[in-house]
C-alpha cells in the first residue's frame, strides 16, 4: 500500500529523502538538504517536498520550489523533481503525488502551479496544460512549461 507523505510532517525521513532525490536526479545532495531543511524550519509555503512510500521505502517523490532553474522567474512556484521508481510506474503513483501536491498547495493558498518537463503528453492526463517554452539555466534547448490552475 503506497502512503503519501509531506516531509514537513515527517521530519524523520528528511535525510533519507534528500539522498533519494540526489540519487535520482544527480543534483548535489547539499541542494536537496538545504531545500528540505527550509521546508522543515520555515513557515513559508515554498519549498515543500512530498514522498510516495511503500513499506517504509521511498518509491516516488516531488517538490515545490520557487523556480526550477529556468528563465521565467515570474512563473512560480514550480513542481520539480517528479520521479517514480521504475517498478512502480504505470500504477498511478505519479498521478496520486501530483494530486496530493495540488491539494496541499491549494490548502496553503496557492492557486497556480508550474512545471518544466521534456514530456510532451504525460502531464495532460492529470489536468496540466502546456503554457509555453522556457529556457533552462545552462541548457541549449528550450523546455516545455506546463501550468495547472488549482
Amino acid at each position: 500500500m503506497i502512503e503519501l507523505l509531506k516531509i514537513r510532517e515527517n521530519e524523520n525521513i528528511a535525510k533519507q529523502a534528500a539522498n533519494w532525490f540526489h540519487q535520482k536526479w544527480g543534483i548535489p545532495l547539499k541542494a536537496y538538504q538545504e531545500s528540505i531543511c527550509d521546508c522543515l524550519k520555515n513557515k513559508n509555503v515554498v519549498p515543500q517536498w512530498y514522498l510516495a512510500v511503500d513499506n517504509h521505502v521511498i518509491v516516488g517523490g516531488l517538490g515545490v520550489i520557487e523556480n526550477d532553474f529556468h528563465n521565467r522567474k515570474d512563473l512560480t512556484p514550480n513542481v520539480c523533481a517528479v520521479y517514480v521508481d521504475e517498478g512502480y510506474r504505470c500504477q498511478g503513483v505519479a498521478g496520486k503525488l501530483l494530486q496530493y501536491v495540488c491539494d496541499d498547495m491549494k490548502e496553503q493558498g496557492i492557486d497556480t502551479l508550474y512545471l518544466v518537463t521534456d514530456h510532451s503528453s504525460f502531464y495532460e492526463k492529470y489536468g496540466w496544460e502546456f503554457l509555453c517554452m522556457v529556457q533552462g539555466d545552462g541548457e541549449p534547448d528550450m523546455t516545455r512549461m506546463y501550468i495547472h490552475q488549482l
